[in-house]
This record gives C-alpha cells, structure tokens and sequence, in this order.
C-alpha cells in the first residue's frame, strides 16, 4: 500500500497538536506495512530546517518539502477582497510547490493520497490531474467555525468585519471541496455532523487523535501540588485570547485561595504582556523543551478556550498523563468525556473558581480524574487501534 500525505507544515518534531496528528498517523501506518510518502509546505511561520530532523519515523519515508512563504501581506489581503478566492487558503499555494508534486506524482503511483487539513487542498486539483489514487480529506477541525467564532467575540467593529468577511470566503471554500474526495475522514464526532451538513454526499468516518502510550509515562514523585498550568501555542489566537480571559477575570480571585498555589503558563510565541503580569503566583515559561515532562511535573490543566474547532491534542496529552484537566465546552468538545468523571466542565468565572477550589480543598479528587482521564485516553486514541481502522478503510477504498 502506498500513501502520500499532504501536510501544510512539517511534522517534524511533533510539538504540537497538527504536527503530532500527522507525525503519529504516519507512525501508525508504517508499523503496519504502509509505505509512505510525505509532502509538506515548510512555511516561515514553522520553520523547519530538514537538515536537522533526526527522527524514526523520518527515516522510514520518502520526504519531500518546500518552502513557503504564508505570511500575511497587507497588499495581498487587500488584493483578495476583489478575488473569489479564501485569502486564508490561497497563501499556502505555489506554482512551484505544484510542479514538484507534480514531479512525485509522475514517479510513483500511490494507492492512497491523504490531504492533512483544508491548506493542502488547493493542490488537489494537481493531484487529480496526475494520479488515479483515492484521495482522502482529513478534517483536523472545521476552519470557518473557528473564524467566526473569533469574529464573533472581536469587539473592534472593522476588524470584526473582516474576520466575518475571512470566515465567509472559508465557509464557501471549505464547503465546495467536500465531496471532490473519496472520502472524508472527520476528527471528532461533531465535526462529522458539521460536514454532514454541509451536504457531503460521500463516505466519512470519525478518526480521532491517535497517542503512542509508551511517550507518556507519569512519575507522580516529579509532581508538584498545588500547581495549576496552561500549555498552548500563543501563535493561534483563540489559545491566546482564552489564556488573557483567565487571567484577567479568574486568576486575581484564584490566586487569593492559597499563597502556595503556582500557575504556570508555557507555549511557544508567549506574547510580551503575560510576561508583564503584576502576580508573585504566575509563573510564565515560555516555550518549553519537553511537553511531556512539563505536563508531569504539575498537577491541574486549565484549558479557557472561548472559540475554535476541531479536538484539543494537548487536552488528550493531559489525560494520558493523568491531569485533572479544567475546560470550557469549547475545549472539550469532541471528546468522549463524562464532566465530573474523566474531566471537569467550566465555561464562567465562578465555574472555574469552583472547581480549582474542590480540587486544592480535595487532592484525591483531582487524582480520581487524572485516573479516569488515562482510562478514556487509552480507550479512545489508542494509536495502533486507530492505525489499524485507518488501513481498513484504505484498503476498502483501493479494492472497491
């Protein structure tokens, strides 16, 4: 079986949630007997030197990338509005990028091309010019939700505007391409519902975030308690505005509970200004070196999101850890979690102050989460388990 997967960034480390998506379906897919062949957009925003990468996975494919430029250019945007074309998705495409996986196409003919997210999909018309394989959308969430999410809580009316102006060029796009594929793989159970919607009139199935259990390894002698931590990049904004909510509007009260309690934030692009908080009691990391290890040495994740789509990986790596994870509905959705059981649900202040209060007055309620969490983790984004649906589905595409 041979598969090509279309990445819009390269995967390599695996750091964060669509790196991690792609680096571990690869890893599932090989172990099965899949060849495969990587093609990834390296853009400024994620840089990644190929000379550097010293990884397994990388060393069992074929790899090829190319480096782009995606950043956003004010004539550029400016430009688009004039175009029928999503500003968003239109960055991400080269006529030089198309001529080398034009290139790769001609030399080997795949069984299986898979297009990781909607910023690879404007090649797909290359692909389908060039190759007979069956062609699979991987949804890692529904874009356009996520921008009119934010522009609906943007308070500043132009920039408001045209993020509703973004999220509607998006819903048009997003929408259209569903049914050029052979099938749709959906991230969570909702947003399978959402394609629905949309009018997709081909097979979908649900293909959640897959973990290698073995990476998570919990050593509760390295946990400090009370310690309260959020882990995100800062370069996707609604990680960004729900961290600034927490702070501004929850933190002053829960930091009065006990002078011992420690919030730690860590996540590449921390911004200036949670640096320059006025707390004793809020510890700001940065970019960390290994997640895995930070996530273990504290005992409670919060996780405010107000808006996007799509699954949470670092809420997955929380529960394989077993951490107590505190979330907004927004952050849990598309989990198969139960609140109270596996997870504690807080969408206000007050819900938030709650519950961090049940968990400081009551440690061995946040250690019955943390085990239930590990539980549902292991059941539910098993990685040779998912692997393995994922190859059934493949082969049902290339023998029917």
């Amino acid at each position: 079986m041979k598969t090509l997967i279309l990445s819009n960034r390269v995967p390599f480390p695996p750091n964060s949630g669509y790196p991690i998506v792609v680096y571990n379906t690869m890893k599932g897919l090989l172990n099965l007997g899949v060849e495969i062949t990587l093609f990834s957009i390296n853009t400024n925003q994620h840089r990644v030197d190929v000379d550097d990468i010293y990884d397994p996975v990388y060393d069992r494919i074929k790899f090829h990338s190319f480096d782009l430029d995606t950043e956003v250019n004010l004539w550029g945007a400016f430009f688009n509005i004039f175009s029928n074309e999503s500003y968003n998705v239109s960055r991400y495409y080269d006529d030089d990028a198309a001529k080398l996986l034009e290139n790769i196409l001609r030399e080997t003919e795949f069984d299986i091309i898979q297009f990781e997210g909607l910023f690879v999909v404007p090649y797909l018309d290359v692909v389908k010019t060039n190759s007979k394989a069956k062609l699979i959308y991987r949804a890692h969430n529904i874009v356009f939700d996520v921008w009119e999410r934010l522009a609906h809580s943007e308070r500043f009316t132009p920039r408001r505007k045209y993020l509703q102006f973004l999220a509607r060029r998006l819903k048009i796009y997003e929408t259209e391409q569903i049914n050029r594929f052979h099938q749709i793989f959906a991230i969570s159970e909702p947003d399978r519902h959402s394609i629905l919607s949309f009018g997709c009139q081909i097979g979908i199935e649900v293909f959640p975030v897959a973990l290698d259990f073995e990476k998570y390894t919990i050593d509760l002698s390295k946990t400090s308690f009370p310690t309260l931590f959020h882990l995100g990049a800062m370069d996707w904004r609604p990680n960004k505005e729900g961290l600034e909510w927490f702070i501004d509007e929850i933190w002053p009260d829960i930091e009065k509970l006990s002078s011992e309690l420690r919030f730690y934030i860590a996540g590449k692009k921390m911004p200036q200004h949670f640096y320059d908080y006025d707390s004793d009691n809020l510890v700001v990391e940065g970019e960390v070196f290994d997640a895995v290890e930070f996530i273990n040495s504290k005992a409670i994740m919060i996780v405010p999101l107000l808006s996007g789509s799509g699954m949470r990986v670092k809420i997955i790596e929380g529960m394989a850890m077993k951490k107590c994870i505190i979330a907004t509905t927004y952050a849990a959705e598309g989990l198969n979690c139960e609140n109270g059981k596996d997870i504690l649900i807080a969408d206000t202040a007050d819900e938030f102050y709650r519950c961090i209060l049940q968990c400081i007055t009551h440690p061995n309620r946040w250690r019955e989460i943390g085990e239930n969490a590990r539980k549902t983790a292991e059941r539910d984004h098993n990685l040779a388990t998912i692997s393995q649906r994922m190859l059934n589905v493949y082969q049902r595409l290339v023998n029917g």
